[in-house]
């Protein structure tokens, strides 16, 4: 497969050229596209940025010719995951606090105590930190939930080091909760519109984060129509965090109410909502993140993931990581984490009985990693499936490893036996950002050393 040092050479050679072909053959193909399904041994072309063709066989149709060509036996072709929510600024800060109780800990331990101190560097190193390590465990596709912008300089560091890792990233700004800030946002979305996202054409997009209710941080931080109206003027979409109880619900609600809810809002978590809530979630057409390890490590409300209420009024959730302060930060444990919940759930439901209550299937979660993810992030007719005319943000999977052989079931062999080790190659609108195993263009002591060295000036201002 990867292994040949002359085919990287080749395509980082062309890698500039827009109509560069890379031809991927004899690959088991998953395109999570109803109308391709799955193939088991097939062809996928790119050219430019994008999917050209997705086939049985490509090649008797001339698509080798001029193209670098990939031999992919062994291997599984799938969409990159999308990871639809993450605090990446407190990538420094991984597993501090492992076991952590509730969400009030988390609050007062990360975001009343570190993020105070952070400078534009931390949030840069943090923010660079957790998207390498997205690419390198499949994430094509990030929502970067950056609330701690306490000046423009602090947020032109998280866009930054989302350009600099070349992942296709979704910056969705808001102010801290708590501490000294300038106090620019959200007024400060409108420069960073202008100056980083003017392009529909890129791989970076904006969005404006807040949250549901001033139950954390006061009323400025809860959805709103003043808010509304800020996404709206700036033709953006909006990530809600904090969604869950009954104050939540009676908030949805209101949005509902006042046509503050639609395609482009998207709540996160959702756990112990009313079911009125969820029907006007419904039909709104608002999308839902869910964050399943954190739902239920963290215990958010119910400790639920709300999929059976999400699925129940029409909605296929994205997927998330949440907070890597307290949580892993990989796809593959929120796919079995939801996976294992709601069959749980399930089984539980109808036992002693003779009800089969409904059980979500590995297609299902896979599913929500990649194209509701991508959905969720506004960003469907752009990447989430091996669609023809989308991106080319794919990953190439060993299926011959020695925790995956003999492949038997492709969307099995992701979902339940895969996990960072066996992702040969990422891909990212057709740039090589992982290959033959491992990342590219980091330079891992000095990153080692750099995020070493703000975890412990991070520490150290905290503790005075």
């Amino acid at each position: 497969m990867t292994d040949s040092l002359a085919t990287l050479a080749d395509l980082r050679r062309q890698a500039a050229d827009p109509q560069r072909r890379i031809l991927f053959t004899n690959a088991t193909i998953i395109s999570m596209d109803p109308q391709i399904g799955i193939l088991h041994r097939g062809d996928l072309l790119v050219e430019g940025s994008r999917i050209a063709a997705v086939a049985p066989d490509l090649r008797s149709q001339g698509a080798a010719d001029g193209a670098v060509v990939v031999d992919a036996t062994g291997a599984i072709l799938s969409p990159g995951f999308v990871d639809t929510h993450r605090h990446s600024w407190q990538a420094a800060l991984r597993r501090i606090m492992p076991d952590v109780n509730d969400l009030g800990e988390y609050v007062m331990s990360t975001l009343a105590r570190y993020a105070p101190v952070y400078q534009p560097q931390d949030v840069y190193l943090g923010t660079r930190l957790a998207a390498l390590s997205a690419i390198d465990s499949g994430i094509t596709c990030l929502l970067d939930f950056s609330h701690n912008a306490r000046t423009a300089a602090h947020s032109d560091s998280a866009v930054q080091a989302l350009l600099d890792t070349g992942i296709r990233g979704v910056h969705a700004s808001m102010r801290p909760h708590f501490g000294a800030w300038d106090g620019q946002w959200p007024a400060d979305l409108a420069r960073l519109r202008e100056q980083y996202f003017s392009s529909a054409d890129q791989l970076l997009t904006l969005r404006l984060a807040t949250l549901a209710t001033d139950e954390i941080a006061g009323p400025d931080l809860a959805y709103g129509p003043q808010l509304a109206q800020v996404a709206r003027d700036l033709g953006i979409g909006v990530s809600i965090d904090a969604v869950f109880g009954t104050t939540s619900s009676a908030a949805i609600l209101g949005w509902a109410r006042d046509g503050l809810l639609d395609p482009g809002v998207t709540l996160i978590h959702s756990t112990g909502l009313t079911g009125e809530a969820w029907k006007a979630i419904g039909d709104t057409g608002a999308t839902v993140s869910l964050a399943p390890v954190s739902e239920a490590q963290i215990g958010l409300e119910t400790a639920v993931p709300a999929v059976d209420e999400a699925l129940a009024v029409g909605i296929r959730p994205g997927l998330s990581i949440d907070v890597e302060v307290a949580l892993p930060g990989d796809m593959f444990i929120q796919m079995r984490t939801l996976l294992s919940i709601q069959r749980m759930r399930a089984v539980n439901a109808g036992y002693g009985t003779d009800r089969i209550p409904p059980r979500i299937t590995t297609h299902d979660v896979l599913d929500f990693a990649t194209l509701q993810g991508a959905r969720t992030n506004g960003l469907e007719s752009v990447t989430g499936s091996l669609t023809p005319g989308k991106q080319a943000d794919l990953l190439l999977i060993r299926a011959d490893d020695l925790n995956n052989m003999p492949l038997n079931d492709p969307i099995g062999t992701v979902v339940l036996g895969s996990d960072a080790r066996n992702i040969d190659a990422v891909l990212i609108a057709g740039q090589v950002r992982k290959w033959a195993g491992t990342v590219l263009d980091v330079d891992l002591p000095q990153l080692r050393n750099a995020v070493e060295e703000s975890r412990d000036r991070l520490l150290a201002a905290a503790a005075r």
